[in-house]
Parts: structure tokens; C-alpha cells; sequence
């Protein structure tokens, strides 16, 4: 029998995942993507008034808040039919903008840049030199011999110390790993630099939501009021605040995280040819430009692709019960018709069916229950979502500034364009689109200050408070594209309150287990063939699961009291 290999939790995520990998030697043959917590926020959100779901809908997570409150109003305003005022569209764009600049830098640095950075070499560097190179890849101020002495002076006390906290459980040392000291030590300061960053652009959601996390949202438009002539509103001070905070997220995505990412990425171009997925994309478009019923106006586009062919984009319809339906013939649920066949989320089911071993337990029973989430499809399809489904499309569709980063990507790496549907691929995709989303907030900020400037304050539509106005059962979905990739929220309301609500997320999209025809998704299929340099160590598994950014909370909502968390890698017959 050949080997199992067990990785329980994959750490530097969020939520719990548990991926096993059946092993031919050195490579796997085949994975298998668990979610191993219980699902359960669409129980509680059954009776609620659909005007307080945003205020649940935003707990599913703890990173991902603004996403999941944006795509419950979006879903309420859909099922009754309202529109939102013109400030209140171009103060979510920056809103959702400011949420993927501020989350893919902290992936990359925190979740994802020590699958590829070795911190312990960075102790071995030259600060001269390392300087040397900083200043030979971007103009940051902050690239000084001193700058790099001080910080691995730093990083020094924390090994001296035995603090290496986040640094403890890393693979250092290991074969895989390519950086010359000095890149290592690069990364590393800007690791600790980030950490700073982001606390204080994390304002901008203060400044329009009231705080972060968790910012407040209103069904029909935004609750910010704007009043030049008052304190306590949105007024030039403020505003011209918000101005401050995007120019010190330009300069560290600029600056840093791009630079950063094809420095590093030169040193593992292997990793172009490795860790495609499912090759098939799916977008369900973002950042409208007028209301969400015009697709048209979005700048993420909307739509799919098909076996790696960019020259095709099918069309998707999130109403169609014949295009989008969760599975379940490998998850721990039952389904009241049987488990045969899929359902559309506006008839979507959430009853637990548990068949599974207790924890902890040496290894999934594949061909029967294996995870807690889902398994999404569109029209029979596994489709991955994500940053690089959402640079396909818009390359595919000819947005100037995409196809011009894309271009300049595979130049500087040397690499064709078929080095995209890759692991390398899937992190270089998210630094590109991270500057797209960058650049797109000054023209959602000068429309806005030029709104306001005409005489235009409102920020929010009144028209649907008053419930005797509702039809007596309607039914709509909120969709946006989160960083993880595209998310929808699917509410039936009957006589105003909540009779179904079911979320389907980036991460059940992209985690989710095999289907009914056996078919796997895009992470199960992402690993298999990866060769491993060390079974005991299998940072290659990390490097691909890491490259979709995985949000394991967002799939899966509540864990058991049995629910002990533990790393475990294990190589079992």
C-alpha cells in the first residue's frame, strides 16, 4: 500500500484545514482537502430580518469582515430591488480596494513569504550588501546598510531569546528553499516593516465604517453621513485623511511588495510548471462603476473559463438553478432529495450528517465523507477563484493596465505566458492585481470628492425601511469578488424575515472535496504530482495550499469542543 502523508492543520491560515496525501514514492498521486470544522451561520440567520444579516453575515470570519458584510447587503438590496446612491458606490469600491490592498500584503509577508524565505539565513547576511541589492530592485527610502544591520540585530535577539513566535514552526533550513542570505534578510525587514503598515491603513475603514474589524454597513447604502460643516461626518479633514492613508499604501505596494515578489520569484521559476489546479476560472465581477445590476460597468469582469483557453469567457448567471450548485457526496451533510445531486444556494440545505472518525484519528475515509464543506460546481465544473482568475479574465478581456503588468511579469522571469496557471503564478497574480486594485482607488476618490463638490451628500436610500412596502417573498444574491476570491450570498425572504440564506465562499469554491463523479478540486488537484524534497518537511505542499490564500473559517463557521488544534505530519502505510 503506498503511503499516506498527513498535514493537520495547515498553519498560517485561517480556520482549519487538514490535507492528506496519498504518496508514489516521493510525488503524490492524489490529495485530499478537508475542512474540519462544522458550518452552521445560515441556521442562525433563519427568522432574522434581513436588514441585521450583514451584522451575523460578518462574524463567519475574522479577517474576512468587510467581504462578507458588502456581499449581505449587496444580497438583500438584490431581492428587493434597491438602489444605492452614487457616494455610496464609490465608498464601498474604496472600501472593498483598501480590503485587498491591506490583506494581500499581509498574506504574502505573513502567510506565505516564508514558504519561499529562509528566516534563519537572513542571520548569515551582509546588511552592505543586502542594501546592495534593495536599492538595485526599487528606490524605497528605507534600504540603508544601517537599516538592514539594525534588523538583523533584531531578528538575532528574537533567536537568542527563544521568541521566534510566528518564526518557531518554520521548515528552516530545508532544501527547497533558494534565497542567497541577503534576499532572505531583505524579506525578513520588510516581513517586520508590514507589520507596522498595517495597522495604520487600516483606518480607512475606521474612517467610512466606524472601525476595523467588523465595520458597519447599511442595507440601501452606506451609514457615513457627509457634512462639510460638521465633526462628527465625513467633511475636507477626514477626506483628505483617507488621501494620506492611500499614498502610504501606494508607496508599500510600489515600492515594496511588488518588487519583492519578481526578486523572490526569479529564484523559483520552477515553480511556474507546478501547481495548476483544476485550470478552469471562474469570476463573478466587482467595482461597479453605476448600480450591480449592470455587469457591464463592473472593472473585474464577469464570467468563466474553460480548460485554460483565455480566448473563450462563458457567460454565468448567479440566478440560473442549471449553472451554480454545491455537492455533497464527500461532505459531512445530508440533503432532504438525497445526495446524489447538486443544489442551487436559493435551495441550498445546511443538515449536518456527521459519518466521520472522532479526533483525533489517523486519516480520512476518502471514499465516503471527508469534509465539512462543500463542493461547489458550475455546470458540472470545478472552477477555481482567486486573484488569478480574476487577472485571467481581465487580461483576457484587454484591461490596459493588467495585460501591461502581466507582460512585464513574464519578461522580467522569462517565462511564457503559460507560467501562469501555476503556484508561482497564482502569488505573482495577487502582487499584479494588488496594484491594479491600488491604482483604482484615486479615480474612486476624485469621483467622489467631485460628487460631493456638485452639491450631492447622500449617502444612503430611505425607500425600503418600511417592511409593508416588501413583496411578501422575494429572493436575492449579494456577490462580490473578495480577495479569496468570488463570494455571493444567496437570501429567500418571506413576509420580511429570512427563510433560506446560504453563503458560498472562495475557499469552499477552491478547498471544497471531491464530487459525486470523483472529480477533485482545484486544491486537490493543484498537489498532485508535486515531488517532495522531504516527506518529514513538505513545504511544498504549503507553497501551493498557501498560493490560494486559503480562508478556512469563511467555509466552515463553528468547532466542537473535540476540536483540539495540533500540528501533525505523519507518514503512515
Amino acid at each position: 500500500m503506498s503511503k499516506r502523508l498527513v498535514v493537520d492543520p495547515i498553519t498560517r491560515i485561517e480556520g482549519h484545514l487538514r490535507i492528506e496525501a496519498q504518496m508514489d514514492g516521493d510525488a503524490i498521486k492524489h490529495a485530499y482537502s478537508s475542512g474540519t470544522m462544522v458550518r452552521g451561520i445560515e441556521l442562525i440567520l433563519r427568522d432574522r430580518d434581513p436588514r441585521d444579516a450583514w451584522a451575523f453575515a460578518q462574524r463567519i470570519c475574522g479577517v474576512c469582515t468587510l467581504v462578507h458584510g458588502m456581499a449581505s447587503v449587496r444580497s438583500v438590496e438584490d431581492a428587493l430591488k434597491i438602489d444605492i446612491p452614487k457616494n455610496a458606490q464609490l465608498i464601498r469600491n474604496l472600501m472593498i480596494a483598501a480590503q485587498y490592498v491591506h490583506d494581500h500584503v499581509m498574506h504574502f509577508y505573513h502567510l506565505h513569504a516564508l514558504d519561499w524565505v529562509d528566516i534563519v539565513s537572513a542571520l548569515k547576511a551582509d546588511p552592505a550588501a543586502t542594501s546592495e541589492l534593495a536599492q538595485s530592485i526599487s528606490s524605497y527610502s528605507k534600504s540603508s546598510p544601517g537599516y538592514f544591520r539594525d534588523m538583523k540585530a533584531r531578528l538575532q535577539t528574537f533567536v537568542d531569546r527563544g521568541q521566534l513566535g510566528l518564526f518557531g514552526n518554520g521548515y528552516w533550513g530545508h532544501p527547497a528553499y533558494r534565497l542567497p542570505p541577503e534576499a532572505n534578510l531583505m524579506a525578513v525587514a520588510h516581513y517586520l516593516e508590514a507589520l507596522e503598515w498595517q495597522r495604520e491603513v487600516v483606518a480607512l475603514h475606521a474612517i467610512f465604517g466606524g472601525k476595523n474589524p467588523h465595520p458597519n454597513f447599511l442595507v440601501g447604502g452606506m451609514p457615513c453621513a457627509i457634512d462639510p460643516n460638521s465633526d462628527s461626518a465625513l467633511n475636507a479633514e477626514t477626506l483628505s485623511r483617507v488621501k494620506t492613508l492611500m499614498g502610504r499604501m501606494q508607496e508599500f505596494v510600489d515600492q515594496v511588495y511588488v518588487p519583492d515578489t519578481l526578486a523572490i520569484a526569479g529564484f523559483y521559476k520552477d515553480w511556474t510548471t507546478q501547481g495548476e489546479g483544476v485550470g478552469n476560472f471562474l469570476t463573478y465581477g466587482d467595482m461597479p462603476s453605476t448600480q450591480m445590476n449592470d455587469p457591464a460597468g463592473f472593472m473585474i469582469p464577469r464570467g468563466v473559463i474553460l480548460n485554460r483557453d483565455i480566448s473563450t469567457i462563458h457567460d454565468i448567471d448567479l440566478d440560473a438553478e442549471d449553472q451554480i450548485a454545491e455537492e455533497i457526496a464527500h461532505s459531512w451533510y445530508s440533503y432532504e432529495g438525497g445526495n446524489d445531486k447538486g443544489l442551487h444556494p436559493y435551495k441550498g440545505e445546511t443538515e449536518f450528517n456527521y459519518t466521520g472518525p472522532k479526533p483525533p484519528y489517523d486519516q480520512l475515509d476518502v471514499d465516503k465523507a471527508y469534509s465539512w464543506l462543500k463542493s461547489p460546481r458550475w455546470k458540472g465544473h470545478a472552477v477555481e477563484v482567486g486573484p488569478l482568475a480574476r487577472v485571467l479574465m481581465l487580461y483576457a478581456k484587454g484591461h490596459e493596465q493588467t495585460k501591461a503588468l502581466v507582460d512585464m511579469t513574464l519578461k522580467t522571469l522569462d517565462i511564457p505566458v503559460t507560467g501562469l496557471f501555476s503556484t508561482l503564478g497564482r502569488t505573482a497574480a495577487r502582487t499584479l492585481e494588488t496594484k491594479v486594485y491600488m491604482d483604482s482607488m484615486y479615480g474612486y476618490y476624485d469621483d467622489l470628492i467631485a460628487n460631493i463638490r456638485t452639491g450631492d451628500l447622500k449617502t444612503h436610500n430611505e425607500t425600503m425601511w418600511d417592511p409593508s412596502t416588501w413583496p411578501s417573498e422575494c429572493q436575492g444574491v449579494g456577490f462580490m469578488e473578495a480577495p479569496r476570491g468570488g463570494l455571493a450570498h444567496w437570501i429567500v425572504i418571506k413576509d420580511a424575515k429570512i427563510a433560506n440564506y446560504q453563503a458560498v465562499v472562495p475557499s469552499t469554491w477552491n478547498a471544497g472535496p471531491r464530487d459525486g463523479k470523483g472529480a477533485p478540486g482545484p486544491y486537490e488537484a493543484a498537489l498532485a504530482g508535486h515531488k517532495l524534497a522531504d516527506p518529514e518537511s513538505p513545504i511544498e505542499v504549503l507553497r501551493t495550499i498557501h498560493s490560494f490564500d486559503p480562508c478556512i473559517a469563511c467555509a466552515v463557521h463553528l468547532v466542537g469542543e473535540d476540536g483540539k488544534e495540533m500540528l501533525k505530519v505523519q507518514v503512515s502505510d
